[in-house]
């Protein structure tokens, strides 16, 4: 049937199996690729039936298509994957059968004008088949790490627009009240209104900045805790107090039980006080009017457990997973019902494990109301010792010492003046240079204005102040200059000037490197008045007046 050359050709050069029939299916050929990958000699297999050799065949229906290659048909059986090699199926309990993957081929021979044979092509496909495999699974990590990335690049994009939307809608406000009271032509109450609506929407302001800055050092690992031992049923009563009005004005009605005394944990009073306030605030916030919001405190164990119970619209199941993550909002649309930056709940879980503590979020479903579950271990911060009230430590979340000292402490609530006290402001912009001015001058100061560090230096030289305000963020040179060739100068030339940096760069790092520069303290903008005052009267000796002399 074949001549001697491509019978030996196929025996022993063949990269596939080749095996070849008859036209009643009597094997006629059977190549050395086979005799390898089978295990079966040329000897045994030579002159079989290959339907009676193989009977699996028939059972896995691969008869017909032979059938039809005899009526000149040519198969491809390529989809047709095997995990033993074709035909013949592993033996139970044989343990030396190799397993492969396969593609065959199976073709008529013909002679003139008839079928007078079949020959049938196998090659292992398994390396291929593992590549295509790993290039299907490499694909689906792709495509899965594209659509993660559109995820995050679309929740980046809503929260810029939300961080837009929330500043500004207060700086709306002050702009057009501003503009208002400007006239001059108002009346009392409603020049009263005005400035209360400004000074809202003011700390509406602050608050979202702060929390911007909050989640850009947890992500840089930089924020850190002041420890003390805390009174809990202390910090929800305190919280429970600057939200009753909010709740009133909303028709909400706030119910307090302190179930059994916890007892003291170590933590961080003001970061403890945000986390409750952020829970209570958002409980008020998605209760709608004649709803009511439940706070407990309890003992739980070794814990100190705080719930928030609201009946307000709830949380859907398929966002409830989501609710802790930055950046997340339930309703990102331009509709929404709420404002917000969608911060504050990432804030609270961040600064409850800082605390060695968990937070967790329970609701029905919309409509059903939510319950948030804050657990404190009574020694939540490890290491600290048996601190008695009052003897704070600090801790930070990336392990670093403790901060310097510098900021002002307690703010005096009598507004003490500063009457014969020289203070140098410079600051580059003139609005808040004006604004300064004229707050210091009402305390009593005797004031001089500089809009640069050139200018200030010679007013310093000239007048001899008794301390230095100073913005930081400001041209040709900045307050890292201004403080640097201050300090270089002699004690009698103002060399010793005290200096307060107040500037809108309020990052931690920030701080260090003005102490660091020669600043005494780093005051955040905006500021509170009665705050900075206090630290005025702080660094110049609770209002004594400096001795150097004004050689104006």
């Amino acid at each position: 049937m074949l001549n001697e050359a491509a019978l030996r050709w196929m025996n022993d050069l063949s990269p596939q199996g080749i095996f070849m029939t008859d036209a009643d299916l009597t094997i006629r050929g059977w190549n050395h690729w086979l005799e390898t990958h089978a295990g079966l000699s040329a000897s045994e297999m030579v002159g079989r039936n290959l339907l009676e050799a193989y009977p699996d065949l028939t059972g896995r229906g691969l008869d017909k298509y032979y059938k039809e290659v005899l009526e000149g048909q040519i198969k491809l059986l390529s989809q047709r994957l095997h995990r033993y090699l074709l035909p013949m199926p592993p033996q139970v309990g044989d343990t030396s059968f190799t397993f492969m993957q396969q593609s065959a081929r199976i073709a008529p021979l013909i002679e003139g004008d008839r079928v007078i044979g079949t020959i049938t092509l196998i090659e292992d496909v398994t390396e291929r088949i593992a590549r295509e495999d790993q290039l299907v699974r490499l694909l689906g990590r792709e495509q899965a790490a594209r659509k993660e990335a559109e995820t995050a690049n679309r929740a980046k994009d809503d929260f810029l627009a939300t961080v837009s939307h929330e500043l500004r809608t207060p700086l709306n406000a002050i702009s057009g009240w501003v503009q208002i009271l400007r006239k001059g032509d108002v009346e009392p109450a409603f020049f009263a209104h005005g400035l209360e609506v400004v000074d809202r929407n003011v700390k509406m302001q602050t608050k979202i900045i702060e929390d911007i800055l909050d989640v850009s050092r947890i992500i840089a690992g930089k924020l850190s805790l002041n420890v003390s031992r805390v009174d809990l049923a202390s910090i929800v009563e305190t919280t429970l107090d600057t939200v009753r009005l909010a709740a009133e004005a909303k028709g909400v009605q706030v119910q307090w039980a302190l179930e059994s005394e916890p007892g003291l944990v170590s933590g961080d009073p003001d970061r403890l006080q945000q986390v409750v306030w952020n829970l209570i605030s958002n409980a008020i916030k998605f209760t709608p009017r004649g709803g009511a919001v439940n706070v407990r405190l309890a003992r739980a164990g070794s814990q100190a457990e705080i719930t928030v119970a609201d009946t307000g619209r709830g949380i859907k199941a398929d966002f409830l997973p989501f609710i802790f993550e930055r950046f997340r909002q339930a309703d990102t649309t331009t509709t929404r019902q709420h404002s917000g930056l969608g911060l504050g709940l990432a804030i609270v879980r961040h600064l409850v494990e800082m605390h060695e503590g968990t937070v967790l979020a329970e609701s029905g479903g919309e409509g059903q109301g939510a319950t948030f579950i804050l657990r404190l271990p009574l020694r939540a911060i490890r290491g600290t010792g048996d601190l008695p009230p009052g003897n704070e430590g600090s801790v930070s979340c990336n392990g670093s010492e403790p901060s310097e000292t510098g900021e002002s402490g307690a703010v005096s609530p009598d507004y003490p003046n500063l009457d014969g006290l020289r203070v140098l402001v410079v600051d580059d912009d003139a609005d808040a240079r004006e604004m300064l001015g004229v707050t210091l001058i009402q305390f009593g100061a005797e004031v001089r204005l500089a809009l640069s560090a050139q200018q200030a230096l010679a007013i310093l030289e000239r007048w001899r102040p008794h301390i230095l305000v100073s913005d930081v963020g400001m041209p040709d040179e900045d307050g890292y200059s201004l403080i640097q060739k201050v300090r270089a100068l002699d004690p009698e030339g103002g060399g010793l000037t005290p200096a307060i940096a107040l500037t809108g760069y309020g990052r931690p790092e920030d701080r260090l490197n003005l102490l660091a520069a020669g600043y005494q303290m780093h005051l955040a903008k905006p500021v509170e008045l009665a705050v900075l005052v206090d630290s005025i009267r702080t660094l110049t000796g609770s209002g004594e007046k400096a001795t150097s002399s004004s050689a104006e």
